[in-house]
């Protein structure tokens, strides 16, 4: 019997949740004040009453991301490696402080941007597989805008800028301000880095037209750098190893969360 490679699965599993969950999330962040203007994320703080859905978002992403965690030493080892464990470090450590302090409004918007993008990278991952050349491309361009608009603009300038100013401005400052803000800002340090990696990849494809031939390890190979090559004009360049290789295409784990 053929055994299937686990990262269509994989995939498929990452596009249900992100997709589950950003319409879990936008279903009642939609009608909260607090998406409309960031300031009310601090009203009357730390007295807010945690709702259901509140609660439901915060476990279904902690367990979520504590399975990335465990998963990543399991899996075929990236050079991305220690970036991806400082992010689910990270991710997990905010996830619990926020739950913690009580902060929930600014923590269910930064899990909601988290999630919007990722949503259109493992739809592009699952075309590959597919082998739907067009629909990966449009895909990744869609993904590559999204990233852009949630990741270096609506996060750093409107969550974050909230977590900085207004509530220092409406809260006044507190011992976890230091802690909190440091771990957004490392996400963002994260944010600029996956982005300089996709921007690279997407203008060699526009001028090149194609992907260059990758000479890194099949074993180790960078997680970003894989986004774009089998959804390029000219895949079977990308394509020249079998097996477990990751490099140069889709087909691998590509952990952009």
């Amino acid at each position: 019997m053929v055994s299937h490679p686990p990262e269509p699965r994989q995939a498929q599993w990452r596009l249900t949740f992100y997709l589950g969950i950003f319409i879990y999330a936008i279903r009642h962040l939609w009608v909260s004040p607090w998406m409309w203007d960031t300031r009310h994320c601090w009203h009357n703080y730390p007295f807010q009453p945690m709702s259901p859905g509140q609660y439901n978002h915060y476990v279904a992403e902690l367990a979520f991301y504590w399975s990335l965690m465990f998963s990543q030493f399991t899996d075929i080892k990236r050079k991305d490696f220690i970036i991806m464990l400082v992010h689910h470090l990270a991710t997990i450590i905010l996830i619990t402080f926020s739950y913690a302090n009580n902060m929930l409004r600014a923590g269910t918007l930064v899990m909601c941007v988290h999630d919007a993008s990722d949503i259109f990278l493992e739809a592009a991952k699952l075309a590959n597989y597919a082998k739907y050349q067009r629909l990966c491309d449009g895909l990744f361009v869609v993904f590559s805008i999204s990233f852009f608009l949630t990741r270096l603009v609506i996060y750093p300038f409107w969550i974050v800028y909230s977590v900085l100013f207004e509530s220092w401005e409406i809260v006044g400052p507190y011992q976890a301000w230091w802690l909190l803000n440091g771990l957004l800002l490392v996400l963002q340090t994260l944010h600029i880095i996956w982005f300089y990696l996709i921007t690279r990849i997407a203008i060699k494809a526009i001028f090149k037209g194609k992907v260059s031939k990758d000479d890194r390890s099949d074993i180790e190979s960078s997680s970003d750098e894989e986004i774009y090559s089998t959804c390029s004009k000219n895949p079977s360049q990308a394509l020249n190893t079998k097996g477990s290789s990751h490099t140069g295409n889709l087909n691998g784990e590509t952990h952009d969360h």
